[in-house]
């Protein structure tokens, strides 16, 4: 038996992994990896892997990063961790620091949590107990598009619409409005992005017209939803957004947990539609993909309107044991740097285009329906019939065997459902996009020729199951 067979029993015998049906692995080699270096990943027997989807879209400047070991190397010297009430420290006060200067002007209080989910739900407390504290406590609704996700806790289900991770727990979920997506995959032929996503705007605007006296706040993914499949729209339905939740004395969430840091070409993606969200909840690529941390930043209006005496209770008495970690604070406070020292958001754009030359002979693929791109993210539709853009049955798991021929290659290619897509780190290089390309045409070539008569185990594929 192999080092990687032996680490795999190991792992079998006492692990549940997230995201998984446990049986899949009868069948489905699990890949236990020793280090990671740079792009690549690397298993127990020296085979390594690269990792095109970032280790759940987290990592920004590669593995074992020298700058952000050395920043985290600092700190664990000096203090691993002290409670935030009542309590503070350099490394969050320099953060929260930074993230008021970069982040939207007026943006000014930044909340910590540990998690995106966790992240979503202070927002959504927040801007509840906001009105509450404002004497409005009829306005407790929350607004969201279909197709969204948001996260995993029980808040943050409420407010996403992707079934598979909300049927099961439905009898447990708030009741939300869910207002049609502008996705602009489901735009007619001949529409652009921006007609689509204005004409699609109209639905908001009949939602918020109708029960803003009851909502609290809209929130959305900006410019990607990504747990949907990757699907994309225009700048223009944010500024709509903006403006009318202004009109309608609603509050506005952006999720970028998944799309912050530069992944839609800017540093924020509300920064392409020139806006500031009320609440912009940050995760993921925070600490380059190190150590869990997350920051809901929002504005001196909200902040005021929970600053009283003790005694009136407004105070927003939420917290986590480790907010505002110095660990995690440091590994962002180094990430920020390289941001800042080696022009980033401008060096994506050559990547930017590599990923959409090296692809751009998919948009002919007779069973591809769209090769669409919003900055360092490109996703790449698998469909049975092209011009009705009819999918493919998820019980076939099309996706499945483009991640599988991916890892004999050598690539971390982990589709959603029959969307494969390349959301890599920013240090990959021009030749490694090439290689990704490469192997994403024949992983798509082999699923599409494929006949599927029986799929493993008959399961359900969700935004994180390989196909």
């Amino acid at each position: 038996m192999g080092l990687n067979d032996q680490w795999m029993q190991r792992d079998l015998a006492v692990l549940w992994h997230p995201c998984t049906q446990m049986k899949d692995h009868e069948r489905l080699p699990l890949v236990p990896i020793k280090r990671g270096e740079g792009v690549w990943l690397e298993d127990f027997e020296g085979k390594r892997y690269l990792d095109a989807v970032s280790s759940w879209w987290v990592n920004v400047f590669g593995h074992a990063n020298p700058r952000i070991n050395q920043r985290i190397k600092e700190q664990v010297d000096q203090l691993e961790h002290v409670i935030l009430a009542g309590f503070s420290h350099q490394p969050v006060i320099e953060l929260s620091e930074r993230l008021v200067k970069m982040t939207p002007e007026g943006l000014n209080r930044v909340f910590y949590a540990d998690n995106g989910s966790s992240c979503i739900e202070v927002a959504l407390k927040m801007s509840f107990h906001y009105w509450l504290n404002l004497g409005r406590p009829r306005k407790k609704g929350f607004a969201t598009l279909t197709n969204s996700y948001h996260g995993e806790t029980i808040a943050a289900m409420s407010v996403g619409d992707v079934p598979l991770f909300t049927e099961t727990y439905q009898a447990l979920l708030l009741d939300t409005y869910k207002v049609p997506s502008p996705d602009c995959y489901l735009r007619p032929e001949g529409v652009s992005w921006e007609e689509h996503s204005r004409l699609m705007f109209g639905h908001m605007e009949q939602c918020l017209a109708e029960h803003h006296e009851e909502l609290a706040a809209v929130i959305v993914e900006p410019l990607i939803q990504g747990a949907g499949g990757m699907r994309m729209y225009h700048p223009v339905y944010l500024k709509l957004l903006r403006e009318a939740c202004d009109r309608y004395e609603v509050l506005l969430i952006h999720d970028e947990i998944a799309v912050g840091f530069g992944r839609t070409g800017s540093m924020f993606a509300c920064e392409q539609a020139a806006i500031r969200p009320d609440f912009l909840c940050l995760s993921k690529a925070l600490t380059g993909g190190y150590l869990p941390l997350a920051a809901c930043v929002t504005t001196d209006a909200v902040y005021n309107a929970f600053y009283d005496d003790y005694t009136s209770l407004r105070a927003f008495l939420h917290s986590h044991s480790y907010t505002g970690n110095p660990l995690a604070c440091a590994a962002a406070l180094a990430t920020l740097d390289i941001f800042e020292q080696d022009n980033v958001i401008e060096n994506n754009k050559v990547l930017a285009k590599r990923m959409a030359s090296s692809t751009a002979h998919l948009v002919d693929h007779p069973n591809v329906a769209e090769v669409r791109q919003t900055g360092m993210v490109l996703a790449i539709e698998m469909v049975k019939d092209k011009a009705s853009k009819t999918p493919y049955p998820w019980q076939e798991r099309r996706g499945l065997k483009v991640f599988q021929h991916a890892l004999e290659r050598g690539a971390l290619l982990r589709p959603l459902g029959s969307v494969v897509y390349f959301l890599p780190p920013y240090i990959i290089t021009e030749e490694q996009i090439d290689f990704l390309a490469e192997v994403a045409t024949e992983g798509i070539d082999i699923a599409t020729r494929s006949t599927v008569s029986v799929p493993i185990n008959g399961l359900h594929p969700g935004f994180r199951d390989p196909g």
